[in-house]
Formats: C-alpha cells, structure tokens, sequence
C-alpha cells in the first residue's frame, strides 16, 4: 500500500496532456516531469559547452538547452549534439535560417521565441526543418517579447496577452499538421506567470515547459522560482520545467530536483531532513549537515536521511526514514536503519559512519530494485 492510498492530502493529480519527445526522453503524457538547465559558455567553444553539458547531466539533467545566435553556432552544434549524453534543445532568437540549420545539425528540440522569429511563412520552413530531421519544438512565450500587435491590444504584457500569443501559435502550428511541440509562457513576475500557466492548461492539452524566466541569483531566483513553479506543480500543472539563475546550470538542475522532492514528484539522491538547531543539540547540526550534503553528492538512488540535533523530534524523524542519526548528551547519539534504533554511534565519527551508511543502504535498493520482477521486464 502506498503512502499516497493511506494519506490522500499528498496526492497530486496531473493535468492530462499529450506526450512528445525531446530526443530519447518523453515529456507531457503521464512522464516523469524533466528537469532542463541551459548552457552559458560561448557556443563556438565545442569543448567548454559540452563539459558544462556533461557536468549539467551528472547532475541529474535530462535535456540541455544551448543557445544558437549566430551560423558558428549552428555549426558547433553538430559536434556538440553528437557528443552530449542527453538531448539538445536549439534555442533560436530572431533568425529562423538558424532553426533550420540547427534541426539539421541533429538539435533535439528547437525552441522558438514567437514574438523574435517572424513572420508566419518563416516559422513555416522552421516547421519543415523540424519535421524532416526529427526534431520536436518548443514556443517559448515570454513576457518581455511579446508581438507588437499583443502589446497594442492590451497595453501591457499581462496573462491574457501572453496566453493568446501561445494559442495564436499552437494553430500555427497544428495548421502545418505539426504536433511534436510543448509550450511555455513564462514571465519574471511570478503573479504574471502562474495566471498565464493557468490559462494556458485550461485552454490547451499539449505539454508545458515551466520556468520562471530571469528570477535572478541562486538564493533570490531559487525562492522565487519554487514558489512559481511549486504553486503550478502543486496544481497539477508542468510535464519540464528550468529553473532560471543567474548561477551556474548545475545549480539550476540541484533546484529543479528539490523543488519536485519536495512535492514528491521525482526523487533522485539523499533527502536530507535535518533540524535548525538550538541550544539542545547534541552536535553541531548545521555543520555536520553542511558537510554530508557535499559527501552524498554522489549517492543518485532515491532515499532519506535524518540528521537531528536531540531527543525531541529526532526519534520522531528517524521512522521516516532510511537512515537517521539522533543526537543525544554525553557525547554520542543514536543511529536508526529503516526506522528501528540501531547502534549508539560518537559524534566524532558521525560524519564518515553516516555516509559509510548510506551507500550501503543506495547499494541495497539498487541490488533489490534488479532483482523485481520489473527490472527483469
């Protein structure tokens, strides 16, 4: 029985849609929500591109967007998309000749900026592009972008605005019987964005791109960003989503996964529930937690850990999970495996034994999960 039949306040359901490909890896239709970043070294630097790709996608990213302004671009991205290990999304502003040139250097995905790109007839041979090279596509509405005739008619970007330049955009599309695209509507105010989202999965069933566009730094953009796209995810609403920073795109994907943990969307490495502190610590928390973050960076199984400072909650925490540790006085505390006190363990030797203990427990799921009757289909 799982924890979502017995506690029916966690359950989120997920607004319906159609599935498309990025490549090898489905979005919208019922499939794990992805979680993207985008590169910012100079595209023309094959190498720095694709390290950051590899380090993005060791980090768990399924897709990698990587920007296409110029034609040296288009032509890197040969290379770039040949060697990356996930899927490439082209992203494509004012020019639709690099769409077409990126579709053909073997892009994923192409994104397109309506109110950049142009006229209907050029969109057109993008669409051509895409189709004859497998490669689906995404609208990318944003606030700051839309057509002139939009901004006329409402004055300003608001929700409506944005939600009709995406609709206008769709039956472009499906107009060229072309139906391998998701859609994104995003804005840098948060208010502006959930409505737009929220008109958009009322008015349409394709999949949704989420992200909160320029939400700013790690700590301002993070917070910024999980309350957007937690509100929506929440809701039901977003099949990928980016978290947008102004920091390093490992950074974007660590948030991106925490913001769908933290929904029990998707699962992937330690979660890490731990304590504020007090004067009732028996460790230092903050510290201890500081270090094993960085030490379990590697672990990539879903499990939890506990890490609390005293008796108060801490035997209360360690049920729930994998792994726990509780602080008690006299300078030890106690471990707890699978919710059931184990051994009493020195605050010394907390940090080494911990991780000791969860890569026994990531290698114990693993070995279980072969041998289920699933793995073996």
């Amino acid at each position: 029985m799982s924890l979502n039949s017995i506690r029916p306040w966690r359950n989120i359901y997920r607004r319906e849609s159609r599935q498309i490909h990025v490549g090898s890896v489905p979005v919208g239709g019922g499939a794990p929500i992805s979680v993207q970043t985008m590169t910012n070294t100079s595209t023309h630097d094959v190498r720095a591109t694709l390290d950051q790709i590899i380090a993005a996608a060791d980090a768990g990213a399924d897709i990698v967007r990587v920007s296409c302004p110029d034609e040296a671009s288009t032509a890197a991205m040969k290379e770039i998309c040949r060697e990356s290990p996930v899927p490439i999304v082209a992203d494509i502003h004012f020019h639709y000749k690099r769409g077409i040139e990126a579709a053909e250097a073997g892009a994923a995905c192409l994104r397109i900026n309506p109110g950049n790109i142009g006229s209907p007839e050029r969109v057109r041979e993008v669409i051509k592009a895409a189709r004859n090279n497998n490669c689906s596509m995404r609208i990318g509405v944003n606030a700051g972008s839309l057509e002139r005739h939009l901004l006329e008619k409402y004055g300003e970007p608001t929700p409506e605005a944005m939600i009709e330049s995406g609709l206008d955009h769709i039956r472009l599309l499906e107009d060229n019987d072309f139906h391998e695209f998701k859609i994104s509507c995003k804005a840098s105010d948060v208010f502006m964005a959930v409505a737009a989202y929220q008109g958009l999965a009322d008015a349409t069933d394709k999949p949704i791109h989420l992200g909160i566009t320029e939400a700013g730094g790690l700590k301002s953009g993070t917070i910024k960003s999980a309350i957007g796209l937690g509100n929506l995810l929440w809701m039901g609403i977003g099949d990928t989503l980016r978290v947008s920073l102004s920091a390093d795109p490992v950074e974007e994907v660590k948030a991106g996964f925490e913001i769908l943990k933290s929904l029990g969307l998707r699962h992937r490495g330690v979660n890490i529930i731990s304590c504020p502190s007090c004067a009732r610590q028996g460790f230092d928390v903050i510290k201890t937690v500081e270090v094993l973050e960085e030490r379990l960076e590697h672990i990539k199984t879903p499990m939890s850990l506990s890490i609390i400072g005293c008796v108060v909650n801490g035997p209360g925490e360690a049920l729930m999970t994998d792994v726990g540790f509780t602080g008690g006085g006299a300078g030890h505390g106690m471990v707890y495996l699978a919710g059931q006190q184990d051994h009493k363990l020195d605050n010394n030797q907390l940090v080494d034994h911990i991780v000791e203990l969860v890569e026994e427990r990531a290698a114990a799921i693993e070995a279980a999960a072969a041998r289920s009757p699933e793995a073996a289909e």
